[in-house]
């Protein structure tokens, strides 16, 4: 059993199995979400609930965290309940959750009012990577902070990156999401325009996928344009928070304004909990 006690606040697609691994890992692990019942599998897999954030916070050596967006990230941490509210001098605590970088630095500047440090940790990967064990993390923080987090990182991902200070790991996060939804949105266009021009969507993707455009992505995406269906492997709702996010940071590039609009459109038509792929049902009209 390794000594480093973990907390871990936020138990969605992505937190269950990321908690699961570090338990595999012998990590003694302990749990808490706003929804308790999510909290039941890996419970029976070996780790043990905290009463409450407070408890979390101050009973263990590093603490993760999470959550869909900023908001609920800064009430994590600083609600008179929360992370912070006991004794945690000397803890780490690593944000995993995808927010701005005014926000990163918002919660190290909270963390290190209390002499606690703060790390963050954003990771680029779905549900089958966070199985797997193979995201990437992009961490921004201290290196001795990331020296004390990189055993937990080398359980949860295949690579982890030390970016910049923090702010920077946010940053990153939000570039490559940009990055996925024009591979996204370029995937759906291009196999509707191949289909009004009488190509096969079975051909147009295989043209694709065994081409110089396949890539990872597209052919991961794949098998859900031709099925139709799209459950949540990552959420639409979260790339077009992550978009907006990324244009509030100072995002104008050409192609930014229209492919944060139709993310934005395609969760306003209902499609927020569907896959990220669901762009493509949004834009067959």
């Amino acid at each position: 059993m390794n000594t480093t006690k973990i907390g871990w606040a936020g138990l969605g697609n992505m937190g269950i199995p990321m908690v699961s691994n570090l338990l595999k890992a012998r990590y003694a692990v302990q749990v808490f979400n706003r929804t308790r019942n999510k909290e039941k599998s890996v419970l029976d897999a070996g780790a043990t609930a905290a009463g409450n954030l407070s408890e979390l916070g101050s009973g263990n050596d590093i603490i993760l965290t999470m959550v869909s967006d900023d908001a609920a990230a800064k009430e994590l941490f600083t609600a008179p309940e929360g992370l912070l509210a006991g004794q945690v001098k000397g803890k780490l605590f690593i944000n995993v959750s995808t927010v701005s970088p005014e926000t990163s630095r918002f919660l190290e500047e909270s963390c290190i009012n209390k002499g606690a440090a703060f790390m963050e940790a954003p990771v680029s990967g779905s549900v089958k990577p966070a199985q797997d064990g193979t995201l990437i993390i992009l961490a921004g923080g201290t290196e001795d902070a990331y020296q004390k987090a990189k055993p937990l990182f080398d359980v949860l991902g295949k690579l982890s990156l030390l970016i910049g200070p923090v702010g920077a790991g946010s940053a990153a996060k939000l570039a490559i999401n940009y990055f996925l939804g024009l591979n996204l949105q370029g995937l759906a266009e291009t196999v509707l325009f191949a289909q009004a021009n009488g190509v096969k969507t079975e051909d147009m993707l295989t043209i694709i996928n065994e081409g110089a455009c396949g890539s990872g992505i597209t052919k991961l995406k794949s098998p859900a344009i031709l099925k139709g269906e799209f459950p949540a492997a990552f959420a639409l709702k979260h790339l077009a928070k992550d978009l907006r996010l990324a244009k509030e940071q100072g995002l104008d590039a050409p192609l930014s304004t229209p492919l944060y609009e139709s993310f934005k459109q395609a969760q306003e038509a209902g499609l927020g909990d569907e896959d990220v792929m669901a762009i493509y049902k949004h834009l067959d009209k």
